[in-house]
């Protein structure tokens, strides 16, 4: 506990460090009052994505018949492209302009695009593509992720910010949490709902947790307005001016500033940072249809249980995080980063099918009976007490791939809810470190830009090879990646170190 309690002295979550030398003054607690904005906003962007995340397959096949398991991972993707193509866009507004200017206007795109979610039922035809345009929409409003990392990184000290950024990957992982609990919780609405005719607005399961996240982002941009301020301070915690601002006070800084950042470690923790979100979006992706087919759910049971075990997830991602703070700095960032990966390997491997049962096919006991196949699929649609459940027939893997166990399905979700966030906290605090102290906008957004890359490819890729090949082939390509990440952080980890320790001016 005392090592905790040192941490936590260094980078307070909740609570300013009394103990420090710094503690009354003024632009200390302004700091770290803008500091718990950006925690804030990490929250809520986090909230954001994965309220929606557990229902909008069974909401896809509400809205628009033709939609199919492919077309899911389009709409995944949609999200981390538009974050993609915002991420270097905001970054670099940030680098030149107050940070208010670009988190404003993130937020109100986000808040925008998720009412415009809420309403995606009401056109007459092409729903599935107004849920691919909104869930954009609001991937190019969550691009702030950028500037919250840069603000992070440019306002902590080297000795804060492996904390600090483990802070905010806590408070990821709360809004990681509290997204499906919310969206649990708002499943007893039902499908149906209530209707408000005033505005034409039918508020169900699931418009309802889209209506909510646009609530909590006109709440984010109050405290962005109201709290947040301008801080910038050196590897050694001197508070300097953050922009347009040079004095004699500089000089060393602007030397620092001038001397070459490590490009191959960049890159390197950039390709990194791709494979993890790469993994990750996978499996949140292919959660609910993989539950689905496996276990014979129905919409409502996977959007229950499916949200229940990512809310057990997150809080376990949260007792991750107090552990990396503490062993991060007895054993340093990148051997936490390399058992990270093996971890999340152990956990796809786990999730391999075997053995000799085999998953439930949809309509299978309605082939050849001639009584039952008299019932018309209108009749059998309508009766929500028939829903098909089980792995559609269409997808011919599911007549000779072993099903995957629930207890394979558990095991691997707790697995990979200790390598994720290990990894992710690890990765961007990594390249922080890296970049130095240079403006870390632009490179933020580079990085933000990569994460969302991969989850803008995961879930295509997912659903594509798990729909055509089954899970068997999917999860072993992930093995694959798994190993190859595993490899190339092996060969560059002398690169992997802090600019001030590569350039001598600090002992790692």
């Amino acid at each position: 506990m005392s090592q905790l309690d040192d941490c936590d002295d260094t980078t307070p979550l909740l609570r300013d460090d009394a103990s420090s030398d710094d503690s009354q003054d003024e632009d200390y607690k302004s700091r770290w009052r803008s500091i718990r904005v950006m925690y804030f906003t990490m929250f809520l962007s986090s909230v954001g994505f994965t309220i929606v995340i557990t229902s909008l397959w069974p909401y896809l096949q509400k809205i628009d018949d033709s939609a199919n398991a492919s077309f899911l991972g389009w709409v995944v993707a949609a999200y981390s492209l538009g974050q993609m193509v915002a991420s270097p866009i905001f970054g670099l507004w940030s680098n030149y302009r107050p940070r208010r200017e670009p988190l404003v206007c993130s937020i109100f795109i986000n808040l925008s695009a998720n009412i415009y979610y809420a309403y995606v039922y009401l056109p007459k035809t092409h729903n599935k593509f107004h849920m691919l345009m909104s869930r954009a929409f609001v991937g190019f409003g969550a691009g702030n992720v950028a500037v919250v990392r840069s603000y992070v990184a440019g306002a902590t000290s080297l000795k804060e910010r492996t904390s600090a950024m483990a802070n905010m990957s806590a408070c990821q992982a709360l809004g990681f949490i509290l997204g499906p609990a919310l969206q649990a919780c708002l499943s007893f609405i039902g499908e149906h709902g209530v209707t408000v005719k005033i505005i034409d607005l039918q508020l169900n399961m699931y418009t309802a947790p889209a209506l909510l996240a646009a609530a909590f982002g006109f709440v984010n941009i109050l405290l962005v307005f109201l709290v947040l301020r301008e801080h910038r301070v050196d590897d050694d915690g001197r508070h300097i001016q953050a922009i347009n601002y040079t004095s004699e006070d500089r000089v060393d800084l602007l030397e620092e500033s001038e001397e070459t950042i490590d490009q191959v470690a960049v890159l390197t923790s950039n390709i990194l940072f791709f494979v993890v979100m790469f993994i990750f979006a996978v499996f949140e992706t292919i959660a609910t249809p993989l539950s689905m087919d496996m276990f014979a759910w129905t919409r409502k049971e996977a959007v229950l249980y499916n949200g229940i075990i990512i809310c057990c997830i997150g809080f376990e991602s949260i007792l991750v995080f107090l552990v990396v703070k503490v062993a991060s700095q007895r054993v340093g960032d990148r051997p936490v980063l390399l058992a990270g990966l093996a971890i999340i390997f152990c956990g796809f491997f786990i999730l391999l099918p075997w053995g000799n049962h085999y998953p439930k096919i949809q309509w299978a006991d309605l082939k050849n009976n001639s009584l039952v196949s008299q019932v018309s699929k209108a009749t059998i649609a309508s009766n929500s007490s028939l829903e098909p459940t089980g792995c559609p027939y269409e997808q011919t893997w599911c007549q000779y791939t072993p099903a995957i166990h629930l207890a394979q399905y558990i095991s691997s979700d707790i697995l990979i809810g200790v390598g994720y966030p290990a990894c992710n906290v690890m990765s961007y605090t990594l390249y922080s470190k890296i970049l130095g102290p240079k403006p870390q906008g632009v490179y933020m957004g580079w990085l933000t830009a990569s994460g969302s890359g991969a989850r803008t490819l995961g879930p295509v890729f997912v659903s594509q090879v798990y729909t055509i090949l089954g899970p068997r082939w999917a999860f072993s390509l992930i093995c694959g990646m798994v190993v190859g990440a595993i490899i190339l952080l092996s060969s560059a980890y002398h690169r992997l170190i802090a600019f001030s320790v590569r350039h001598g001016r600090t002992v790692e």
